[in-house]
């Protein structure tokens, strides 16, 4: 992996691990503006739990040492979370404003995985 490479991939990494975590603070803590967000999509106030929790053990995975399984499923998750809530601002017809955050974690997890060294992939033999 060459240096531009690793640059690339610890600044979205870090920066996806910081977007995930304050997300999933903010979710954990049921903040009142996240509690209505989550009822006008249409979810009920449990899967600010579910959803906040998840997100910081998937930032625990992403940054850890070893487990490439692990870390792809960390991806994957939060690849399914952040287009999952791309898709439902659009079905309730928010403006551009609710679509950034989503948009911005998923390109961000999308980078980051892309340029994750040889170290944190899975090798399949």
């Amino acid at each position: 992996m060459n240096k531009s490479n690793k640059i690339i991939y610890w600044i979205s990494t870090i920066w996806l691990a910081l977007g995930m975590v304050s997300t999933g603070i903010v979710q954990l803590l049921k903040m009142k503006e996240e509690v209505e967000k989550i009822a006008l999509l249409g979810y009920p106030r449990y899967f600010l739990t579910i959803i906040g929790v998840w997100k910081i053990l998937g930032v625990v995975a992403v940054l850890m040492p070893k487990l490439p399984l692990l870390k792809e499923w960390a991806y994957a998750g939060f690849f399914f979370a952040m287009s999952g809530a791309v898709f439902s601002h659009l079905a309730v017809g928010d403006g551009a404003k609710e679509f950034f955050g989503p948009i911005l974690l998923l390109v961000l997890t999308i980078v980051s995985w892309y340029f994750r060294p040889s170290s944190r992939r899975v090798i399949f033999s």
